[in-house]
C-alpha cells in the first residue's frame, strides 16, 4: 500500500444496514426488504430477465400482522413460488409412495425421472451466474451463497458439492433469490450489513422422506456458528436459501447496533401467521464514529506445514484452493529442512471455525504428514471501500484508518487488472491513474 498524508480529525459516517429476522428469513423476504428500503425494483427485474431462465420477478404491497410490507414473488412458467412449492411437495410424496409400493420399478426409468426433476446442477448454475450481466462483486457473492447452500445439501445427502442438483423450477427460484440478493445488497448505500439472531420457528416440515423437525437439516448445517432461537411459532421460519444468504452476506450477527436511523424497509413472507407479523425488517442508517479510533482485535487460527517434496505446480494450485475456500491469507517461506534439503514453510491464516476444514484441504492437496495449529490475537486497522471514476471505468480503493486518520490506501487489484485487459492499457498505468483520481477527490473534499 502507498502511504497517504495524515488527515486530522476526519470524522467518517459508516453506513450500515441492520436486518432483523424476528420472523426468520427467506430469499423472497430479503428481496422485499431490499426494495422497501430503496433498491430499485426495476434493477432486480432487469437482472432476472437478463438471466434468461424463464423467470420473472413481481413486487406488491400487502399487510402481514398489520404491518405494511413489500412482497416479492418469483414466477416460473406462469406459476408463483407458493403454487410450485405445493406441487413439488405433493409430487415428492407421490414419488416416495410409488417407490415404496413398486420396489422392483425399472432403475433406468428412475434415473431418467431423477435427472428430469433435478436437472440443473450446481456447476451449471455457477456458470450461469458467471455469464450474467452483473458486477464481478455481485457474481462472487452469488456464487458464494450458492456454494454454501450446495455444501449443506451435499453434507446432508452424503454426496459431493459438484453432484448436488436442483430440480428445474426450484433452481430458478433459488437463482433469482440469490442473484438478486447480491445485486440488491450491492445497490444499497451501505458499507456493511449486520444481522440479528435468527428466529428459526418450530414444528415439522413434510417431505418425501417423512416429517422432519424445524429447522430443516440443510438449514441447520448452514447456520453453524450463527446465533439462533425459537419464539415458539410452529412454522418453518428460516429457509435454506434465506440462511445461506444471511450467513454469506452479513458481516456479523449482533443485537441492534448504535446508529442514526435514516429509513427502514419490510419484506413480507408467504404466510400470514396469526399473532405474529411474518416480515423481516431492514434498517439503514449511520453509525457515526471516527473510523479506526482504535484498532480492532480478534482471534485467528494459524496453520503451518513443512513441505520438501511437493511439485511447485501443485503448490500454486494449493494456494488458489486455500483462498477459494476462505483463508484470510496464505504464504510460503523458503526453509532449510532436515538432511539439508531445501523446503517450503506453508502458513495459512484463517478464522478458527475454518481451521479444521482447511487442515483437511492441506492434507488432501499436499504431501505433508503433519499440520501445526495455534490461535493468535490479531490487531487490524479499520478498513472501508471507496469507488473512483477513471477514464476507463470505476475502480475500488481500499482505505485503512487509525485514530481518525487515513493511513494507507490502494486500488483494488482485480478492478485494475480487468480494466487493463479490457482496454489494453498497462496495469501500472491504470493503478497510477486510480491513485491520482483518489488523491484529487480527497483534495476537493
Amino acid at each position: 500500500m502507498l502511504a497517504f498524508p495524515m488527515m486530522k480529525n476526519h470524522l467518517i459516517a459508516m453506513r450500515i444496514g441492520y436486518l432483523e429476522c424476528f420472523s426468520g428469513i427467506s430469499g423472497d423476504m430479503f428481496l422485499g426488504a431490499l426494495v422497501d428500503a430503496g433498491v430499485s425494483p426495476q434493477l432486480l427485474q432487469e437482472t432476472v430477465a437478463a438471466l434468461g431462465i424463464g423467470a420473472r420477478l413481481e413486487f406488491s404491497r400487502l399487510l402481514r400482522g398489520g404491518i405494511s410490507a413489500t412482497k416479492a414473488d418469483v414466477w416460473v412458467d406462469g406459476q408463483k413460488e407458493a403454487a410450485r412449492q405445493e406441487y413439488w411437495q405433493r409430487r415428492n410424496v407421490e414419488h416416495q409412495h410409488s417407490h415404496e409400493n413398486h420396489v422392483h420399478h425399472n432403475h433406468e426409468n428412475a434415473e431418467r425421472e431423477h435427472s428430469h426433476e433435478y436437472g440443473r446442477g450446481l456447476i451449471a448454475i455457477e456458470e450461469l451466474i458467471s455469464g450474467a450481466s452483473i458486477s464481478e462483486t455481485a457474481k462472487e457473492s452469488a456464487v458464494a451463497v450458492f456454494r454454501a447452500l450446495g455444501a449443506a445439501e451435499a453434507k446432508i445427502h452424503n454426496t459431493s458439492v459438484e453432484r448436488v442438483h436442483f430440480h428445474e423450477v426450484g433452481a430458478a427460484d433459488a437463482i433469482v433469490d440469490i442473484v438478486c440478493a447480491a445485486v440488491g445488497l450491492e445497490a444499497l448505500p451501505i458499507d456493511s450489513m449486520i444481522c440479528s439472531p435468527l428466529n428459526v420457528g418450530g414444528g415439522v416440515v413434510h417431505c418425501a422422506h417423512g416429517a422432519l423437525p424445524v429447522p430443516a437439516p440443510a438449514t441447520v448445517e448452514i447456520l453453524k456458528n450463527v446465533p439462533v432461537y425459537s419464539s415458539g411459532v410452529q412454522e418453518e421460519l428460516v429457509t435454506p436459501t434465506g440462511a445461506a444468504i444471511v450467513k454469506t452476506l452479513a458481516t456479523r450477527f449482533a443485537s441492534f447496533p448504535e446508529m442514526k436511523i435514516e429509513r427502514s424497509g419490510y419484506g413480507a413472507g408467504s404466510r400470514d401467521l396469526p399473532g405474529h407479523p411474518n416480515v423481516v425488517r431492514l434498517t439503514i442508517g449511520e453509525a457515526l464514529e471516527v473510523l479506526g479510533a482504535k484498532t480492532e482485535s480478534d482471534r485467528i487460527a494459524v496453520l503451518e506445514a513443512n513441505l520438501d517434496d511437493l511439485n511447485p505446480q501443485v503448490f500454486g494450485y494449493v494456494m488458489d484452493r486455500l483462498f477459494a475456500e476462505g483463508s484470510l491469507d496464505a504464504f510460503a517461506v523458503p526453509v532449510q529442512m532436515k538432511k539439508n534439503r531445501p523446503g517450503t514453510l506453508l502458513t495459512v491464516l484463517c478464522k478458527p471455525d475454518d481451521a479444521s476444514r482447511l487442515t483437511q484441504l492441506i492434507f488432501a492437496e499436499t504431501t505433508t504428514l503433519g499440520v501445526r495449529q495455534r490461535e493468535e490475537a490479531r490487531q487490524t486497522l479499520a478498513r472501508r471501500w471507496e469507488s473512483v471514476g477513471t477514464q476507463w471505468g470505476q475502480i475500488r480503493i481500499k482505505i485503512a484508518s487509525m485514530d481518525g486518520n487515513v493511513t494507507n490506501y490502494a486500488p483494488e487489484y482485480e478492478d485494475c487488472r480487468r480494466i487493463a485487459a479490457e482496454h489494453h492499457v498497462p496495469l501500472k498505468t491504470v493503478m497510477q491513474e486510480a491513485d491520482r483520481v483518489y488523491l484529487q477527490t480527497r483534495k476537493i473534499a
